[in-house]
């Protein structure tokens, strides 16, 4: 019997769900909820994580570990290199969350835009704040959306900006197929021109050596003046500091993000006290409903790994001696 450990908090009913769909006769289950557990933890064989982290100790700490199940896209929290080094596959659930994070950036975008926080900040405090922010509050209607990252998420926010009558361009290193773009009617141009002439940008990409701080103090500087960030990828993608000063300056009109440099923030930090910068706690992804998409990838990758066969959506072939 193969012992799989569902690592991490989730949506309620995500256990019994799992249990239905794999076998006990083949697959042990069991839940580890907390760090404290999951520090103790040393039996893990397939692993499925959430929120919780896999450097090489985890690693190291569970020998007998085959596999290690990413529940959403991003897998930064795992050191998919000691993995590889290991035997051990690597897998993420690409395009799961796409639905639930490109709405959440849609949502900080129009929040940002129509001063939302601030609207509800001065109610709180007694001022009727119809006309306050009038001069500073803006439609997405004919603006331009500016998409770091064509994958799954970014192609749904440009549709659905495009509903509120955005127009999209997009950067990404792998640029998208002539038909793809036009489908998704996304004009690539390069992150230079992006980064100068977007009136919102919003970032969709990983987290890397080469995309951290991809916007800083010098690209806040080049952005429109009162342009607006919305970051609902990673922390570390912006650098948290300038954007703080740019929106202080006025340079830039204010931000959304669901990731910050450090997490959790403390109360009265910079990014929380700022009125028109919007932080929600990575919860792009995190939705009651989001297993059902998410489940079903888990438990065929699982299945395909047990019988032999290649698990879809390993993210670490390069470090894997196979």
């Amino acid at each position: 019997m193969v012992n799989v450990v569902l690592a991490g908090q989730y949506p309620a009913g995500t256990f019994e769900k799992l249990r239905v769909m794999l076998p006990e006769a083949q697959f042990g289950l069991k839940a580890v909820d907390t760090l404290e557990a999951y520090d103790a933890m040393t039996d893990a064989e397939i692993m499925i994580l959430r929120i919780f982290k896999a450097p090489k100790e985890v690693i190291l700490r569970n020998p007998k570990l085959k596999m290690i199940l990413r529940w959403g896209a991003g897998y930064d929290s795992v050191d998919i290199q000691a993995a590889g080094e290991r035997g051990i596959l690597v897998t993420n659930t690409p395009g799961a969350n796409a639905g639930a994070v490109s709405e959440l950036a849609v949502m900080l975008m129009l929040a940002v835009g129509r001063r939302l926080l601030c609207h509800t900040r001065s109610l709180s405090q007694g001022e009727w704040s119809k006309n306050t922010y009038l001069n500073s509050s803006f439609c997405l209607n004919n603006k331009l959306v500016g998409i770091v990252g064509g994958g799954s998420i970014g192609r749904q926010v440009a549709a659905k900006v495009q509903a509120f009558g955005a127009r999209v361009q997009y950067y990404d290193p792998y640029r998208l197929p002539t038909e793809l773009e036009e489908q998704c009617r996304m004009t690539y141009v390069p992150l230079e021109t992006l980064i100068e002439t977007s009136d919102i940008i919003s970032l969709h990409v990983p987290l890397l050596d080469s995309t951290r701080h991809m916007l800083g103090g010098e690209e806040m500087k080049r952005m429109k003046d009162g342009a607006i960030i919305i970051n609902t990828a990673r922390g570390g993608l912006v650098d948290d500091e300038a954007l703080v000063r740019a929106v202080r300056s006025g340079k830039l009109a204010g931000a959304g993000l669901d990731g910050v440099e450090r997490e959790p923030l403390p109360a009265g930090d910079p990014l929380l006290t700022e009125p028109n910068i919007i932080v929600t706690p990575h919860i792009g992804g995190g939705t009651a409903d989001i297993g059902d998409v998410i489940i079903p990838m888990l438990v065929q990758d699982i299945r395909n790994f047990a019988a032999g066969k290649k698990p879809e959506h390993v993210v670490n072939w390069k470090f894997l001696d196979i």
